[in-house]
């Protein structure tokens, strides 16, 4: 129905128009805006443990008009985001949001009021992200962090601003973090260059580790990295992946960490969307932590539980004789109609429908049975591909483009199940596959 979800998801990351202050911004300057987190730390979430937690993956590579980042209109659609030329499925509500919060579009509402987006370049509003987060019983993020945007001044500050804006919820909420380097995209030969030496300066500069809401697992601050071993001809070698999972393993000044890897759904079985090497494996059981991405691999809850039951109990007998944690990745849905509109493509919208979290519950239930202490949902904050769990609205823009919205589900449907699903993990409630039903007062 569709190609492999993210595993070429690098769409166009750098062809944006920047502003005047991103394109004068120096690499020197880029740097020197990396600087440790100084704010309050409120406890919360247990930061000693992956087990027994929900951990969301957390993009942050939103960018509009007018906002700190810089960069225009980054991920809603480049310089021409309009009716009938964007790049998400989905459209953010903003009704919480404060006026300084919200950023103008150019599309319209049915009733012809002006529609408005976020950005993660405003500490407010991803403060506000975290305060959901705590709301709903959420335990964190892995941070996006992609390795092809740090090379230039304007996509580094990005990345820079939106850190310490993830840095500062989390502090603040009680929540936990950590870092996920995202592969795609990158060139043969730069893994040192890029991945490892802007981890020495994340390490070196901000201080990262230290950071009391930073998440560690068996002892060691958690790094994750993402797009190891696809069979999509990605230009990096596995030799440079091996090369960067032993620097973060043992590196002497660098090293200590606990590594988790983001890998095809095929990964054991080498086949489909994972290359057929045994260097794959190798480097797999170099890490702690084994993480499948299933985005797009089953279509509706009955395949779900199927690939799960086929799957699951396989990869984990995999990973416990080599020592290792499994950490399953389950997803609300998915569309990326009007981004494969802007390639030329024609893509269905609503792809993968939400089925009001049903599909979202069957995922973890049939994980739960499978007996796993951690997953990641896929994604707090993703537009383009649909999978977003924050708020969206059930009233977005009308006219050329088309986008999801359930008419019936509260914007916050997602984030409660979220929640929810982290009491089914600890054992909290019960693993049933009825849809959980809400109690309002």
């Amino acid at each position: 129905m569709f190609s492999h979800p993210r595993a070429g998801r690098v769409f166009a990351l750098l062809s944006v128009v920047l502003s005047s202050s991103a394109q004068t911004l120096t690499m020197e300057e880029a740097i020197e805006e990396m600087q440790p987190y100084t704010g309050e730390h409120v406890p919360g979430v247990d930061t000693t443990t992956l087990t027994g937690k929900v951990m969301c993956g957390y993009q942050g590579w939103f960018g509009a008009e007018g906002d700190a980042i810089g960069r225009g209109w980054v991920h809603y659609g480049g310089a021409d985001f309009g009716p009938g030329r964007c790049t998400i499925d989905l459209w953010p509500e903003v009704a919480e949001l404060e006026d300084d919060e919200k950023y103008r579009t150019p599309f319209l509402h049915a009733d012809g009021s002006i529609a408005h987006v976020y950005s993660p370049g405003n500490r407010k509003t991803v403060e506000r992200h975290f305060k959901w987060m705590q709301d709903y019983g959420i335990d964190g993020v892995f941070l996006q962090r992609f390795a092809v945007e740090l090379k230039h001044p304007a996509t580094l500050h990005h990345r820079t601003l939106v850190t310490a804006n993830v840095q500062a919820g989390a502090n603040r909420y009680g929540r936990t973090w950590a870092m996920m380097y995202d592969l795609s995209g990158l060139r043969a030969g730069l893994m040192e260059e890029r991945v490892q030496e802007d981890w020495k300066r994340l390490v070196d500069r901000t201080k990262v580790r230290e950071d009391q809401a930073y998440l560690h697992h068996k002892g060691k601050p958690v790094v994750a990295v993402w797009g190891v071993g696809f069979s999509d001809d990605r230009e990096y070698t596995l030799e440079e992946t091996r090369d960067l999972v032993d620097f973060l393993k043992n590196d002497p000044v660098y090293g200590g960490n606990t590594v988790m890897l983001g890998v095809p759904t095929y990964w054991r079985e080498q086949k489909g969307d994972a290359v057929e090497e045994p260097l794959l494996h190798e480097i797999i059981g170099m890490a702690d932590i084994v993480s499948p991405w299933l985005v797009g691999r089953y279509t509706t809850p009955p395949e779900a539980r199927k690939n799960i039951r086929r799957m699951a109990e396989d990869d984990r007998a995999w990973c416990q004789e080599r020592g290792l944690d499994y950490m399953r990745v389950i997803f609300p849905g998915f569309s990326w109609h009007n981004l494969m509109q802007t390639r030329g493509k024609d893509q269905d919208l609503d792809a993968v429908p939400r089925l009001g979290g049903d599909f979202l519950w069957s995922q973890a239930v049939a994980n739960k049975r499978a007996r796993a202490d951690m997953l990641y949902v896929a994604m707090f904050d993703e537009l383009d591909e649909g999978t977003a769990i924050f708020k969206v609205s059930n009233d977005p823009p009308v006219g050329e483009s088309p986008f999801v919205a359930e008419k019936d589900v509260p914007s916050d449907q997602y984030l409660w199940l979220t929640g929810e699903i982290g009491k089914l993990l600890r054992g909290e409630r019960r693993d049933t596959y009825i849809l959980p039903t809400r109690k309002h007062e």
